[in-house]
């Protein structure tokens, strides 16, 4: 859970009229509708990995080539402007009262409201210990419990040691050091076997954090595993 204080700032913020962060329109959402409609436009997706396709192809060459152990994956936007600053200054700036905009811009997304409501548990991508304290709250928990906190399980997938920054990596690169990153809580491990699982994160960008997460699901006995992201890096 976020600190009390920043619990106590999101609640407030939302009764405070304030500018469109991105073109500042006053009074307006964080997000308005213009710039969601100038910014956010649909587009075909890879359906298990979310990269960008040409209108009528379901699977990119390297999902075809190399599954990635996803069963769907759905994004919202490419990661770029101004969607990089946005999410800077959700996870890097304190400012937890943006999980509220970003879920209703991830509910537009088409795919995303049936994986919603197909999803037995949803599952937030977590945080190492010691990166949690530094930031004080994980983004992927209050993206996953403004989307449906009713079936969010926060503590069932657990991240067992931090990684090395995986800036700069490649897909492989990142894969390795993401081993034995992931493990399921023991205690909850039952609740796994032939479920459907929703797991949630910010920005994907080579997939390597889904993959390991999901292999651990799948080891633990999950029957199908959906991956839900605002953001998707396009490929190079």
């Amino acid at each position: 859970m976020p600190h009390p204080w920043l619990q106590g700032i999101s609640q407030a913020l939302r009764t405070v009229p304030s500018q469109c962060a991105i073109c500042h329109a006053w009074p307006a959402q964080r997000l308005c509708d213009d710039c969601v409609r100038r910014f956010a436009r649909q587009r075909p997706r890879c359906r298990t990995c979310a990269l960008a396709v040409p209108e009528g192809v379901a699977h990119c060459g390297a999902c075809l080539r190399h599954p990635n152990g996803l069963d769907a994956c759905h994004a919202a936007v490419d990661y770029g402007y101004p969607w990089s600053g946005v999410l800077q200054a959700f996870k890097f700036r304190g400012d937890p009262g943006w999980a509220g905009a970003l879920a209703t811009l991830l509910r537009s997304t088409p795919w995303v409201e049936p994986a919603l409501e197909a999803a037995e548990l949803v599952l937030p991508i977590p945080l190492a210990p010691q990166r949690l304290r530094m930031r004080g709250f994980n983004q992927a928990l209050l993206l996953a419990q403004a989307l449906a906190p009713a079936r969010v399980q926060a503590g069932l997938l657990l991240r067992t040691h931090d990684t090395p920054a995986q800036s700069g990596l490649d897909r492989a690169r990142r894969l390795r050091n993401l081993a034995r990153a992931f493990a399921v809580e023991p205690l909850c491990a039952a609740q796994l076997a032939g479920r459907q699982v929703l797991l949630v994160d910010d920005v994907m960008t080579t997939g390597a954090t889904l993959q390991a997460a999901a292999a651990v699901l799948r080891q633990a006995g999950a029957a199908r595993v959906t991956a839900l992201v605002l953001a998707r890096t396009p490929q190079d």
